[in-house]
C-alpha cells in the first residue's frame, strides 16, 4: 500500500485544487482567504494540473491561475522552499497575472483586479506574528487605497504551526484554529492526518480530506512527489541540525572561555558568538531573517547588527 499523500507538497496541492472536478474546493479555499468583495461563485481554471509542466525542475513553484465570472484573476501557489528574493518574485508573478489580461487592441479599462495568494512553507514576513497577511498599495501618509487592482496574500504555514505549539495543548489549539474557514484550510494543509475525527462542519474541507486520502499517483507523479517530499525532509533536517550545532558548539566555546570570564557568562557569550556565525551562514544561504531568528534564538536586531 502506497504512503499517504500530504497536501503540503506542491504536486499534491495542485493535483487537488487545480483540476476541474475539484473546483468547489478551490473556490472554498479562495473565499476563506479573500475579502467579502472578492468572493467567487464560480471560476475558470487558466492552467489546469499537468505534471509535465514541472518535470525538469524539482524546486519549481506550482501555481493555479483562475478567473472569476466577473473577470477577477487569482493566482494561488504553494512554495515549499525558502527563497531569499521571494518578495521580488512574488511581485513579478503578480505583475504577469495582471498584465497578461491585456490582449491586442484592448484598452486598459479591460484590466481586472489581480489577487496573488502565496501559501508558504517557511517564515517570510518579519515583524508580523500573523500567519495571514494582506498587502495593498496605499499612500504613505494618508493611507488612501488608490491602486485597488493590486492585492497579495501570504499564508505562512510555519507561523500557524508555531502558534499551535505556543498555545500549550496542541489539540485544543487546533480545535480553536478550525473555528474559522481559513483556519480549517490551513489545518488541512498542515495537520490533515489529525482531522479525521474532528468535527469540522465544513463539507469542502471534509471532501478534501477524502480526496487527499484516496489520491493515487502514477509512476511519474510518484517520482516527482517523492522528490519534492525528500526536499522538505532534507530542509527540515538541515534546519534542526543547524540549530543543534549552534547550541552545542556555542556551549563548548563558552565553556572554554569560561575559565577566564566566568562559566555562566562564558557559555552565554560563546553561544551567542557561534549563533551569530550560524545566523550569517543561514542568511547567506537565502533564508528569511525571521526564520533565522526563530531557529537561533537571536533577535532580528542582533542579527542585523552583526
Amino acid at each position: 500500500m502506497s504512503e499517504k499523500v500530504t497536501p503540503r507538497v506542491d504536486l499534491a496541492f495542485k493535483k487537488l485544487f487545480g483540476v476541474e472536478e475539484n473546483k468547489d474546493l478551490l473556490i472554498s479555499l479562495i473565499n476563506a482567504i479573500v475579502s467579502e468583495e472578492d468572493q467567487v461563485a464560480d471560476i475558470t481554471l487558466l492552467n489546469p494540473y499537468n505534471p509535465q509542466n514541472f518535470r525538469d525542475d524539482k524546486l519549481s513553484i506550482l501555481d493555479i491561475k483562475a478567473q472569476s465570472i466577473i473577470g477577477k484573476r487569482y493566482n494561488i501557489e504553494i512554495q515549499i522552499t525558502p527563497d531569499a528574493d521571494y518578495d521580488k518574485r512574488a511581485l513579478y508573478y503578480w505583475a504577469k497575472l495582471y498584465t497578461e489580461q491585456l490582449q491586442k487592441s484592448e484598452g486598459y479599462a479591460s484590466l481586472n483586479k489581480a489577487i496573488g495568494i502565496h501559501i508558504l512553507n517557511f517564515f517570510s514576513v518579519p515583524g508580523s506574528k500573523k500567519y495571514h497577511n494582506v498587502f495593498h498599495l496605499k499612500e504613505k501618509d494618508t493611507g488612501i487605497h488608490y491602486f485597488k487592482n493590486m492585492e497579495l496574500h501570504t499564508i505562512e504555514l510555519s507561523k500557524f504551526e508555531a502558534k499551535l505549539k505556543e498555545d500549550g495543548d496542541e489539540r485544543e489549539a487546533l480545535l480553536r484554529a478550525i473555528q474559522t474557514s481559513l483556519g480549517r484550510w490551513v489545518a488541512f494543509l498542515t495537520h490533515h492526518d489529525r482531522l479525521t475525527n474532528v468535527p469540522l462542519n465544513d463539507p469542502q474541507v471534509e471532501r478534501a480530506l477524502g480526496v487527499i486520502d484516496e489520491m493515487n499517483l502514477n509512476t511519474q507523479e510518484r517520482d516527482l512527489y517523492e522528490g519534492h517530499l525528500k526536499w522538505l525532509w532534507t530542509e527540515a533536517a538541515a534546519l534542526k541540525t543547524v540549530a543543534q550545532d549552534s547550541f552545542e558548539e556555542g556551549k563548548a566555546e563558552g565553556l572554554e572561555k569560561g575559565t577566564a570570564i566566568g562559566l555562566e557568562k562564558g557559555i552565554k557569550t560563546g553561544g551567542q558568538l557561534k549563533a551569530l556565525e550560524i545566523a550569517k551562514a543561514m542568511l547567506n544561504r537565502g533564508m528569511d531573517i525571521q526564520a533565522v531568528s526563530d531557529l537561533t534564538g537571536l533577535s532580528i536586531e542582533m542579527i542585523q547588527g552583526s
